[in-house]
């Protein structure tokens, strides 16, 4: 079996952000289909880098991953990787994988070594988009939890994004806590998100104030670059620290694990590698005594399948994210998406990603041009507020 054909689909969700699915086709009939990260406004090079990077994979046979994922890195991009770049070899990779279980007639965990567990526990994001009031969280975390979640994450910062914070923007965050664990009670797990934002100083101020909240974990406080304020967090955060979404492949996060900056981590399988890479990772994680738990600001489809046949075979797996508002969409292209049942997704038994995916109605769905974000002029900034 060999490789005709790769193609990049930029699609509309309905909410949001466009996603990158990808297409292999063989010349045995078969097509794999994977799906790339995307972010507002880098759609298009996602996808572009989709199908420059696909031309070398046309002629190959599909099976042979791990070779093609060595000379995408060492020919292709020189070893002079990028976001774009990770995002289309995850795609590609995640298509490759979905080829072979179609091929062998197995759905890809079998082929990974196998589940070490029968579901895959799942916690809610996307709920609370746009949401700013206290009173706001709590009826949206009151009513995810409703749906059968038992676990929910959500942003307590107020924006401006700041790395230096007013003290009124840590009280805030404590308002908001309170409002939602008020709303779901003691046994919902809150999961908290910061994006990457803050100065050690106000990411240990904040995880002492929110604290008593009893947070499941404590997401990104710093900037993902900087592995020593992360260390700093995680060495003073009475929170479980997270961080892993903003890098790409084992050596990213091996900076982590020796620098012991996180006591989780969360990579994205359409963005850090490929499933394959994503299982590299959680191995050695594992070995640090590291949790995982991926990271999916994806579509409930392709990357959530993907992302359910890797972490079961995880022995260090704990959660992974589910983006509510997909849903309807996966409705559409894909009738057997995954869909969690109080809380827990069953694992998918057909071949490959397991997934049937409708591609007229994919087609029938392209992706929508950004019109220009609302970015904060000079004029808007208080320079004098620190």
């Amino acid at each position: 079996m060999k490789v005709t054909a790769v193609e990049a689909l930029v699609v509309h969700p309905g909410w949001r952000k466009n996603l990158v699915f990808v297409r292999v086709a063989t010349d045995a009939g078969l097509v794999g289909w994977g799906e790339a990260y995307s972010q507002y406004d880098r759609d298009r090079p996602i996808a572009a880098q989709v199908e420059e990077l696909g031309r070398y994979l046309v002629g190959r046979d599909p099976f042979r991953i791990r070779h093609f994922l060595q000379i995408a890195f060492d020919d292709y991009a020189q070893r002079r990787a990028s976001l774009e770049y990770w995002c289309a070899v995850s795609g590609i990779e995640a298509a490759c994988w979905d080829l072979m279980g179609k091929a062998t007639n197995q759905p890809v965990y079998n082929l990974l070594g196998g589940a070490v567990r029968q579901r895959i526990h799942v916690y809610a994001n996307g709920w609370s988009y746009k949401m700013r009031s206290p009173d706001d969280f709590a009826r949206g975390a009151a009513a995810v939890v409703g749906q059968g979640f038992d676990a929910i994450k959500f942003d307590p910062l107020p924006r401006p994004w700041r790395t230096y914070v007013p003290r009124e923007h840590i009280r805030h965050s404590v308002k908001v806590l309170k409002a939602v664990r008020d709303a779901v009670g003691p046994d919902v797990e809150l999961l908290l998100d910061i994006h990457r934002r803050l100065a050690p100083m106000h990411a240990i101020e904040l995880a002492n104030a929110l604290a008593e909240f009893e947070p499941y974990w404590f997401e990104e406080p710093c900037q993902a670059e900087n592995i020593d304020a992360l260390a700093e967090v995680r060495a003073a955060s009475p929170i479980p620290v997270v961080s892993g979404e903003a890098l790409y492949g084992r050596a990213d996060f091996r900076r982590l694990f020796n620098a012991r900056a996180v006591d989780i981590i969360n990579p994205d399988v359409s963005n850090c590698g490929g499933i394959l890479e994503m299982t590299f990772i959680a191995a050695a994680a594992e070995a640090e005594m590291v949790a995982v738990s991926p990271h999916n600001y994806n579509s409930t489809t392709l990357s959530l399948s993907a992302t359910v046949h890797a972490a079961a075979t995880m022995p260090n797996f704990t959660i992974t994210e589910y983006f509510v508002p997909y849903e309807p969409f996966a409705d559409v292209v894909a009738p057997n998406a995954l869909k969690p049942v109080n809380g827990y997704l069953p694992l998918p038994e057909g071949p490959g990603l397991g997934l049937d995916i409708q591609e007229a109605a994919l087609r029938a769905r392209p992706g929508k041009p950004y019109a220009a974000r609302s970015f904060r002029n000079y004029e808007d900034d208080d320079h004098d507020e620190h």
